[in-house]
């Protein structure tokens, strides 16, 4: 990217900040850190001082806020949905089926055809595709699609073929759905058929996504199931190429040597204690409502949670668990009890949980008195909760307990892209509305849950609008306006725009309006 100036002044604004008890409208940036807050008329004396005449940007009464972060993202993944076959949203299995015909077709040279996204849930013929269906779509092509929560996935046969003794694993059926250990053993063959090269790319377009929706910071959440350790300095190179600032967690459990080897923040993210609703995989107290004889699938005891917690405790990493279903979070809950008693206070250390779908009070208690971050994704309520959502199809009425925002108290928010979309106001929205009023928080609230929340959970100092702080700032167009500085995010109101992005004090993404400014 082209140099920046050492100076910037934002003016002519709405800064996210009240100074005084009056709005600021002008911010100044120098060498990467906010230098000055204030009025127009208070900048134009900033404009003076410092030698150097910055570039000045009007802003037209446009937002200045805090940029975003993403606390849960998978980066090559994401750039796969993008570059690649998307199945997110199609309506018929169908539709599915020929979209990946229409892709088969148009690119005849691919090693592998992978596919994301679908949902069966809505789908008129109410079942996921088969891998004979994959076969005659594209036949004789090494085939894998997955389902949108990535716990469950079908292949085709010339796929199936090169995974050894793939029809013997736990969790392989005769129609090519896999999931659990034979899902990784797919996933391990895969590594051997896409190479870097389409995998750096795919990291680039991801990071350049995640620019484009404000977003200066993620979490990339790797692990052993999901893709190869080589894709960690691909997803750092994207990210530095872009501009944006990357948290690398790796999800194996008790592999301290391993996280130190790869410079990670953390043994946490995508471990998985269980897996998922929609696959029927989270592991569950009683019976899924749609399926009376399993409880879905616990992949950690709480020994083993109470093991990995010291270990990383005394090691200064971050532990932490995917884990959605209560009879997960029970048993993560009470192996970080355990923890703490051989811990004592130092248990205290910035763990973290992601998605924390069906809490019990105990549960919360839990985590609220250790300090441990829920990383969740409103997304998820939004899409699939509700009185006629998945999350009744599968649990029945328990759904009303899922996702209960304003019971958390150390609050991150992602995307879990690719398995709900890049869109944090969409996100905010979501936790602002959701189907069960008492969950609701406010606007603020998750506005804070999707900045500095973000910076928290990691353990890092950033995201906020201070003398001294990194410049890490979007500006918005705003349509409406709620109370406050904030956009209001009633249901139907359009959502803001982004005009320019700053990261560190340099301009990443710039759209066509704010290139006119």
């Amino acid at each position: 990217m082209s140099s920046e100036p050492r100076r910037t002044v934002l003016r002519g604004g709405v800064v996210a900040i009240d100074l005084l008890g009056a709005p600021a409208t002008a911010v100044g940036i120098e060498d990467g850190a906010i230098a000055f807050i204030g009025t127009d008329d208070q900048a134009s004396g900033w404009i003076g001082t410092g030698g150097e005449a910055p570039d000045v940007v009007d802003l037209d009464g446009a937002l200045v806020a805090p940029a975003f972060v993403d606390s849960h993202v998978h980066t090559v993944r994401t750039g796969f949905a993008i570059t690649g076959l998307n199945l997110t949203g199609l309506p018929t299995l169908s539709r599915c089926l020929d979209d990946l015909a229409a892709y088969a077709t148009g690119h005849p040279d691919d090693g592998v055809i992978v596919g994301q996204g679908w949902d069966e849930t809505d789908w008129p013929e109410q079942r996921p595709p088969t891998g004979a269906e994959l076969e005659r779509a594209a036949p004789g092509r090494r085939t894998y699609v997955t389902r949108v929560d990535g716990h469950s996935s079908v292949i085709s046969p010339a796929l199936a073929a090169l995974v050894p003794g793939l029809e013997g694993m736990s969790g392989w059926t005769d129609d090519g759905r896999v999931e659990r250990d034979a899902h990784h053993a797919v996933r391990n063959t895969l590594e051997t058929l896409i190479g870097d090269a389409e995998r750096l790319e795919a990291a680039r377009a991801a990071c350049r996504a995640m620019a484009a929706q404000g977003i200066v910071s993620f979490h990339e959440n790797a692990a052993p199931h999901i893709g190869p350790e080589s894709e960690i300095e691909l997803v750092r190179q994207a990210a530095e190429e872009i501009g944006l600032h990357a948290v690398v967690y790796w999800g194996e459990l008790l592999a301290v040597e391993t996280a130190r080897r790869l410079g990670v923040a953390g043994l946490a993210g995508d471990l998985v204690a269980d897996g998922a609703f929609g696959s029927r995989t989270a592991a569950l107290s009683t019976p899924y409502h749609d399926a009376p004889g399993t409880c879905g699938h616990g992949y950690v005891t709480a020994e083993q949670v109470r093991d990995h917690v010291v270990a990383c405790t005394e090691a200064g990493l971050q532990a932490g668990f995917h884990v959605i279903g209560d009879g997960a979070l029970e048993e993560v809950a009470t192996g970080f009890e355990l923890a703490e008693r051989v811990l004592g206070d130092r248990i205290d250390c910035g763990h973290r949980l992601e998605h924390v779908e069906l809490p019990s009070t105990r549960v919360l208690d839990v985590i609220d008195r250790l300090g441990i971050t829920c990383s969740v994704q409103p997304m998820f309520e939004a899409l699939w909760g509700g009185p006629d959502g998945m999350y009744a199809a599968r649990l029945g009425e328990r759904w009303r307990q899922t996702s209960p925002f304003s019971k958390m108290a150390h609050l991150a928010f992602g995307s879990d892209s690719p398995v709900t979309p890049l869109g944090p106001w969409a996100a905010i929205q979501a936790a602002a509305h959701p189907h069960q009023r008492e969950h609701a928080l406010s606007v603020a609230a998750g506005f804070r849950a999707h900045t500095s929340g973000g910076w928290d959970a990691a353990g890092l100092q950033a995201g906020d609008l201070s003398i001294g702080a990194p410049a890490h700032l979007a500006v918005w167009d705003t349509p409406a306006r709620g109370p406050g500085f904030l956009p209001d995010l009633t249901p139907g109101a359009p959502l803001p725009v982004l005009r320019r992005l700053v990261a560190a004090g340099r301009t990443i993404h710039l759209s066509d309006e704010g290139a006119r400014s």
